[in-house]
């Protein structure tokens, strides 16, 4: 599955980039594949291992924020293995053409 996820500290003012940045580094140790665009970290794997690495992101800004808001869109489609760069690729070839 790829699930893409905004996590969004509220409270804290407006400049959020080093709360953000304590979400981003969370995902990025785990070692699963992603990607962090403008507006969502995207992270692929098994359910159970993406939803972790998602609570422990969270975890991390709520840990200094006193609020915490939270966007997620999943793709879950079994047996497909590399879904970040297949997709992007698709679209390109795509473009291309």
């Amino acid at each position: 599955m790829i699930v893409a996820f905004s996590v969004t500290p509220l409270g804290v003012g407006e400049d959020v980039g080093e709360y953000v940045a304590d979400a981003v580094r969370v995902v990025r140790e785990s070692g699963l594949p992603n990607r962090t665009d403008a507006m969502f970290t995207s992270v692929e794997g098994e359910w159970d291992e993406v939803m972790d690495v998602v609570k422990r992101a969270v975890a991390a800004v709520e840990a200094r924020a006193p609020r915490v808001s939270v966007v997620m869109k999943a793709d879950i489609r079994p047996g497909v293995t590399d879904g970040l760069s297949a997709k992007v690729a698709t679209v390109e070839r795509h473009l291309s053409a």
